[in-house]
């Protein structure tokens, strides 16, 4: 007999919830978004590289790569020449990834701003310090070295 999904509920004894490094979502990632863009304006089809790129994310069409070479189920799993879009179903777009290159380190603002905050506990920084820290109008000093500053000055 069919096992009930929500019968399966009870199986598990803990979740570990963690946050994800770099690598891990870089992982997952199925290339890199290099363009706000999300769609173009004459066409209305996703921009190449943007935030709704069929590349990185998947067709928009079942079984139809971006440019239309290859279409129908017969041509499952090609991925295009021209276009680099993957030929299968269009319901991939909602379980891809894809991630941004930052030129520098961010802060999400639930770990600083959240009451207690998360950061600042971690950091034994005061919130204020902080967040003028994340916001590039203050430093902090990690290691001395041979200077006169101390740290967490």
């Amino acid at each position: 007999m069919l096992e009930n999904i929500y019968d399966r509920v009870n199986d598990y004894t803990q979740v570990h919830i963690s946050l994800a490094s770099p690598n891990d979502i870089r992982s997952w990632s199925f290339g890199e978004v290099k363009k706000p863009e999300t769609i173009n304006y004459r066409t209305y089809r996703p921009e190449k590289d943007g935030l709704f790129c069929e590349r990185i994310f998947g067709p928009e069409r079942d079984w139809e790569c971006a440019c239309g070479k290859f279409k129908g189920t017969k041509h499952k799993g090609i991925i295009c020449d021209r276009c680099g879009v993957k030929v299968t179903h269009s319901r991939v777009r909602r379980k891809r990834m894809g991630h941004i290159n930052l030129a520098a380190p961010v802060a999400h603002i639930w770990f600083f701003k959240a009451m207690p905050s998360r950061l600042g506990a971690l950091l034994d920084i005061k919130t204020a310090s902080l967040e003028k820290v994340v916001y590039f109008q203050d430093y902090i000093v990690v290691d001395p070295g041979d200077t006169p500053l101390k740290e967490k000055q």
